[in-house]
């Protein structure tokens, strides 16, 4: 399947798909993918929707997560997760990019690009990572404007106001944020940088008639769980923000270094992805198939002895 075929493409609504998933039991599973090829990759591994973190997009740029990118950075990176994959994409809207205004802006941006769901938060600007410190936030009658805001903006999308209030108000004054938010319009509540397991149960207990977003991130103040673990607790989903990521920055960096180090690849080729893995995932033979005119590819097959005297 590719994205220039009319009649492969979704015909309900990603807003619409996105909340269909929501509703079925169990817990809904999003991991970040932070491109195109990892949001394809995701996909034939099984997984029905997907995130699209801040942080993965600013450090995809060369860039700290602070605030710096702009809805049309954002966009540029919805259109590939969306159109490769074809999935229903949460995004990281970070603070709305501004006021009232500007949310609604970034909610029309967003869906048009293919966004299904949307989170903003209760920070202002310069934001930083929920899982740091000194983070300065919104009063909750500042935020429960935007969160009205986007709900009147949206077509199908999906609203998550997130409050990053728990490491300075408490788990009081974190929650009586989220229940604000959720009486503004937000279709579900994130609390961030929760720190231990009775901290999320908690939550839950606090707010049982809402379905409930849990960040799995790694090196944050959140202790490890699983999915099964998050769906006992009560939470409806878990985003795995920035692993791919990481993941994929980790092999760079090995990779760049073995350059350095012997002046070539060889040694890393058990590690890379082949030819062969990277058109079947991007269904290169699909595409191809598409225009006559584009002579069909043979693969070149070389020999590990070819290999060593190359």
């Amino acid at each position: 399947m590719t994205y220039l075929v009319g009649k492969d493409l979704p015909q309900t609504p990603a807003g619409q798909r996105f909340r269909a998933l929501l509703n079925k039991q169990g817990i809904l599973q999003i991991p970040g993918a932070h491109n195109g090829q990892a949001a394809l990759q995701a996909k034939d591994n099984g997984f029905q929707a997907l995130y699209l973190s801040g942080a993965a997009m600013s450090a995809s740029m060369g860039l700290p997560d602070l605030g710096i990118i702009t809805i049309e950075d954002a966009c540029f990176f919805i259109r590939q997760i969306a159109r490769s994959s074809g999935l229903p994409l949460l995004v990281d809207g970070d603070t709305g990019y501004g006021e009232v205004l500007n949310v609604m802006h970034m909610v029309r941006a967003f869906e048009d690009s293919g966004a299904a769901a949307v989170h903003i938060e209760d920070q202002i600007l310069p934001k930083k990572c929920g899982h740091l410190n000194n983070k300065k936030l919104a009063s909750p009658q500042e935020m429960a404007q935007k969160v009205a805001a986007a709900a009147k903006a949206r077509r199908d999308m999906l609203i998550i106001a997130r409050t990053d209030a728990a490491s300075s108000e408490g788990l009081d004054g974190a929650v009586a944020r989220a229940r604000l938010y959720y009486e503004a319009g937000a279709d579900a509540i994130f609390p961030e940088a929760l720190i231990s397991e009775d901290m999320f149960r908690e939550f839950v207990r606090r707010m049982p008639d809402v379905p409930l977003l849990a960040n799995m991130t790694e090196f944050g103040r959140s202790p490890y769980f699983t999915a099964s673990q998050f769906e006992d607790m009560g939470y409806r989903m878990v985003i795995w923000p920035v692993s791919s990521l990481r993941a994929a920055n980790k092999a760079q960096e090995d990779l760049y270094k073995t350059i350095a180090r012997t002046g070539g690849t060889q040694d890393m080729l058990p590690r890379m992805q082949t030819r062969e893995e990277l058109y079947k995932t991007i269904r290169y033979y699909d595409y191809e198939s598409l225009d006559a005119g584009i002579v069909a590819t043979v693969l070149p097959h070389i020999g590990q002895a070819d290999r060593n005297a190359a």
